[in-house]
């Protein structure tokens, strides 16, 4: 990928995923969005070289995704 692509890219799944994190509060779907937002900002990391970059996303996205499962658990207790 060419510099300015990756750079394309970086800076829209940062978008992406900053601005799921903004609705989250709206809808749970909006949690599993940002888990995605923080994976390809992750692979973003990975393929730019800012490998620590990338794995600190990695570990947002695992996050994201277990406060996602808590949150469809929660939604289908009773009461």
């Amino acid at each position: 990928m060419s510099g300015v692509g990756l750079t394309i890219y970086g800076v829209t799944a940062l978008v992406f995923m900053m601005s799921m994190y903004a609705l989250e509060r709206r809808n749970r779907a909006f949690i599993l969005a940002f888990a995605v937002g923080c994976m390809l900002a992750s692979s973003y990391g990975f393929l730019s070289g800012a490998w620590p970059f990338g794995a600190v996303e990695a570990i947002w996205s695992l996050i994201a995704l277990r406060r996602y499962a808590a949150a469809v658990r929660e939604s289908r207790q009773p009461g």
